[in-house]
């Protein structure tokens, strides 16, 4: 009688890489966030967002592919439904997000 749980398909279409990615849990704790207020910048976000970013070094895979993974991480509140409400599978690189 339990229903299952499904959970919509991302809008985010990760790399090949993105099996690899070496997660770390304390980069979270780095991470700006935003959440999608007027008073808040989303340019500013993204250059915080990307400066966290660049000091995460992976081996295994790509820097788009770090910050795909990371970038839902740093969206709250209305900026969490808006990346939820993104089309499916509609973004396979960070400058797609970006725009």
């Amino acid at each position: 009688m339990n229903s299952t749980r499904t959970s919509a398909p991302s809008c985010i279409v990760f790399p090949p890489d993105a099996s690899h990615f070496n997660f770390k849990p304390c980069i979270i704790q780095l991470l700006p966030f935003f959440h999608g207020l007027d008073l808040e910048n989303s340019y500013l976000h993204l250059r915080e967002f990307e400066k966290i970013c660049n000091t995460y070094n992976d081996l295994n895979c790509s820097m788009n592919t770090i910050r795909l993974k990371l970038f839902p991480f740093s969206l709250k509140d209305k900026a969490k439904i808006w990346l939820q409400n993104l089309k499916s599978g509609s973004n396979r690189a960070w400058d797609e997000i970006q725009q």
